[in-house]
């Protein structure tokens, strides 16, 4: 048994201000009805921070100093987001698919949305690789009993691969700094799960990479440039940090609520991690010795 790990706090950087909250006739996510629910952070080359407001279709840039911005608003369901090295903002929207957002004009496109002639069950999350292919995760409402939720990748000739299936709820996930390895998080099975990604292109022997307990399961994720694993433990209020052998070296515990969603690596030198805190909407952020990894974003 491993010991237990230091406790390092948060506090909140910022909050959804009530003029950007639904007061009034709040919709449903996760079964309750809630005035914003936050996911998707995500840095532009400014410092700005993105986040999604998924039942209400929203887009936010919050700036350096913690202030709220709505960027885009459109009838979806946007979850990840990721900024693409051109500036504009691929999102993983569990009602239309993967999208693309221009920030300037707030204009969205679809990317895809019909694989194979049929719809995607419910993007989550995403990723670029530093070749410009991008993971995706399509969630839908897999579980234990209902094992069909599929990783995909969209290389950047437009040619997309469904990569893997029968996972039971893929949410977020991150590729190691040297990219040979994908960590996924498996919601409903509360594991993160390794993906070896082989240099012909083709998948290893999938594995478990870490098993949790508690909680309702491991969601957003975010890795550092020495290949340390963040891991959003959403029902739980923790964002677990993990070596690159597995072994837990820090807790990291939400000053707000339990709903620890996601996380991005940001600030002035890359050592502090936001963490999207959707029970309370806000934005809490840690302040850590290692720099996250350079993001596609950035190239």
């Amino acid at each position: 048994m491993f010991a237990a790990p230091p406790v390092i706090e948060t506090e909140i950087f910022a909050r959804v201000p009530v003029s950007l909250r639904a007061t009034e006739n709040p919709r449903s996510q996760t079964g309750v009805a809630r005035d914003c629910f936050l996911e998707g952070p995500s840095f532009d080359r400014d410092g700005n921070l993105y986040v999604t407001n998924i039942p209400y279709g929203q887009v936010f840039r919050i700036s350096p100093k913690g202030e709220f911005a709505l960027v885009a608003t459109y009838d979806g369901e946007p979850n990840g987001l990721k900024i693409h090295k051109n500036g504009r903002i691929v999102i993983a929207d569990h009602k239309e698919g993967l999208l693309m957002l221009d920030p300037k004009t707030g204009r969205i496109s679809v990317v895809a949305d019909r694989p194979r002639g049929e719809r995607f069950k419910g993007l989550n999350d995403l990723v670029f690789a530093r070749s410009g292919e991008l993971y995706f995760t399509d969630q839908g409402e897999a579980d234990l009993r209902d094992q069909t939720g599929r990783l995909y990748r969209l290389k950047e000739n437009g040619h997309l691969e469904l990569l893997m299936g029968s996972i039971p709820s893929p949410n977020g996930l991150v590729l190691t700094p040297d990219e040979r390895i994908l960590y996924l998080a498996v919601t409903r099975a509360n594991a993160v799960w390794r993906v070896p990604l082989l240099a012909d292109g083709s998948l290893g022997r999938v594995g478990v990479f870490v098993q949790l307990s508690g909680g309702t399961g491991p969601d957003g994720m975010a890795i550092d440039a020495e290949g340390n694993l963040a891991v959003c433990h959403i029902g739980m209020g923790s964002v677990w940090l993990f070596n690159p052998q597995g072994r837990p070296i820090a807790e990291i515990r939400s000053c707000a609520g339990l709903l620890t969603t996601n996380a991005a690596y940001g600030g002035p030198e890359g050592k502090t991690l936001f963490i999207t805190e959707s029970e309370t909407g806000s934005i809490l952020k840690a302040d850590l010795t290692v720099p996250g990894k350079e993001m596609y974003s950035h190239l």
